[in-house]
């Protein structure tokens, strides 16, 4: 394992969040506020601490994450995805188990844009025959 910060960048929907690990007892600082702080639902705080459980590996790593744009969830699942992507960083052995179940994956899914000459992504004004 390095001694020095690793960094990675994780997304989802519009939220980007920049991950710094580094050796330590698993401290996790988002946005300057503990985890506990930033994400309130028990939900998010699950979704975000996910890769830890699963690799064992959440009392030797401190956390560090800026996280911008999107809603609390996107920012949630852009934690999550910036974090396994720094554990295989750290620890490459990691790779098959946080891969296995899709941490490492980019959630590409994103809102559909409106178009022009109707009220939505897909919804369509009334039709009116006369």
């Amino acid at each position: 394992m390095a001694e020095e910060m690793i960094h990675a960048v994780g997304k989802r929907k519009t939220a980007v969040a920049r991950v710094w690990m580094k050796p330590g007892n698993g401290q996790l600082i988002i946005n300057k506020r503990p985890m506990e702080k930033y994400f309130t639902r028990v939900s998010e705080q699950t979704l975000v601490m996910e890769p830890l459980r699963l690799t064992e590996t959440a009392n030797k790593f401190d956390l560090y994450v800026n996280v911008r744009g999107g809603g609390i969830t996107g920012q949630a699942g852009a934690v999550r995805h910036g974090i396994s992507k720094a554990l295989v960083e750290a620890v490459p052995e990691l790779r098959d188990s946080l891969k296995r179940e899709g941490y490492l994956t980019r959630d590409s899914r994103m809102k559909e844009r409106k178009k022009y000459g109707q009220p939505g992504a897909r919804k369509r004004f009334q039709y009116s025959k006369r």
